[in-house]
């Protein structure tokens, strides 16, 4: 064919759509390619640092596809799955039905089935900063609004409620709470989860509540969020990809409280999960072995974490330039770095990268300003590893922070 053809156009819906944790690694495939090995900091997956799923999970799904459940599942879930994700929210505190219950690919899917159904183009929904991106990539693609609620580093990134209280608008349609959190590994206490509960509660907006983190909580298990008023309008997900080990088996599940306020929601939840036939049906069969079964795991993985976070937090506030809120849950951290005038936290991220093979995600990918200078950086590596990253780190800040 002769003469130059037109690019063909995508939609526009995409413009601004962003998801910092990957795209990154774009820039970090460049610097392998010069030769240079890389320290992938950057994705929360135990099972690339050396943990390993608990053999029951794997023996169940094996059993599962070896007695033929290969084929199509109900759009929602096996009975015995949802009917063990309900049994764990009742046991936790919140009465659930097994038909309030979804399962997911993920706790992803979940997040965007149930923003899919509140909120139309130019509604607005209330995400924490720093927040995890993927509400913010979901909310773009709706054509939505992310309003972010800022959370103060200097009382454990604790949510400004005042603040959040002040951006409510006729617009708002929903209230996502983060918890434990991603990216900041702060927790809650109580009395704020109250508020924030009744916040959703007397505005009449749903709370979603990412309760993911909510088994690696160093000083033991966070109960669900709703335990507190199970009459608010919450919706919980959650998943087995962090607690149980098994991210790529793309495993979640959504529970739907709050009565008969949610049920036109949880009509149109499942309406649309019909839409997408089921999930992966093997891998459902491990979600009664992981909630009815041996925890014992998640002892020893805590026990883990707690070192790895105490050595991150210890290190990263020796180095000069850098200050570092200490985590209480999972496997994150959010660093800040006093930038020399000019620069951006993707300044620093970067020649991190290209100097050290160190690969972190810059702050501004979470929603914050990208001249504060945060970062955030996994800590699964192995504590030996994790020295060797934070005098890595050390050496190029200094080198940084003199231009």
């Amino acid at each position: 064919m002769v003469g130059t053809v037109a690019s063909i156009p995508i939609a526009a819906r995409l413009d601004g759509f962003d998801y910092a944790i990957r795209n990154i690694v774009n820039d970090a495939r460049a610097v392998e390619a010069s030769g240079r090995r890389v320290h992938y900091l950057n994705v929360g997956d135990p099972v690339v640092f050396g943990f390993e799923t608990p053999p029951h999970l794997v023996d169940a799904v094996e059993r599962a596809m070896r007695a033929g459940y290969n084929g199509y599942t109900p759009a929602a879930g096996i009975d015995t799955a949802r009917e063990a994700v309900a049994h764990e929210y009742t046991v936790g505190g919140v009465a659930m039905s097994a038909d309030r219950v979804l399962l997911t690919s993920g706790t992803s899917e979940g997040i965007e089935l149930a923003l899919n159904v509140l909120a139309d183009r130019d509604d607005e929904v209330l995400v924490p900063v720093p927040t995890y991106p993927f509400y913010t990539a979901v909310l773009t693609k709706l054509g939505a609004r992310a309003v972010y609620y800022p959370t103060d580093p200097n009382r454990g990134w604790q949510p400004d409620l005042d603040r959040l209280r002040s951006l409510i608008s006729p617009r708002t349609r929903a209230l996502v709470v983060i918890n434990p959190n991603n990216p900041t590994g702060a927790v809650y206490p109580d009395e704020t989860r109250r508020t924030l509960l009744d916040i959703a509660d007397q505005r009449n907006l749903v709370l979603l509540s990412d309760e993911v983190y909510n088994d690696l909580a160093y000083d033991g298990q966070v109960r669900p969020i709703a335990s507190l008023n199970p009459e608010a309008p919450v919706i919980s997900f959650s998943s087995a990809s962090k607690a149980y080990m098994a991210p790529g088996w793309r495993t979640g599940w959504m529970a739907v409280g709050g009565g008969e306020r949610l049920d036109g929601v949880l009509a149109a939840i499942k309406e649309l999960a019909d839409g997408r036939l089921c999930t992966s049906g093997p891998m459902q069969h491990a979600v009664a072995a992981a909630l009815a079964g041996d925890r014992t795991h998640q002892d020893e993985f805590r026990d883990q974490l707690r070192e790895r976070a105490l050595i991150t937090s210890t290190r990263l506030n020796a180095i000069d330039g850098i200050s570092c809120v200490p985590p209480a849950a999972a496997f994150y951290v959010m660093p800040k770095v006093d930038l020399p005038p000019g620069k951006t936290d993707k300044d620093y991220v970067l020649g991190l990268l290209r100097e050290t093979g160190r690969l972190c995600v810059y702050g501004s990918g979470f929603g914050t300003d990208p001249a504060d200078g945060y970062f955030r950086l996994v800590f699964l590596s192995r504590p030996a590893e994790l020295e060797a990253h934070f005098d890595a780190i050390e050496a190029f800040t200094a080198h940084f922070l003199t231009g």
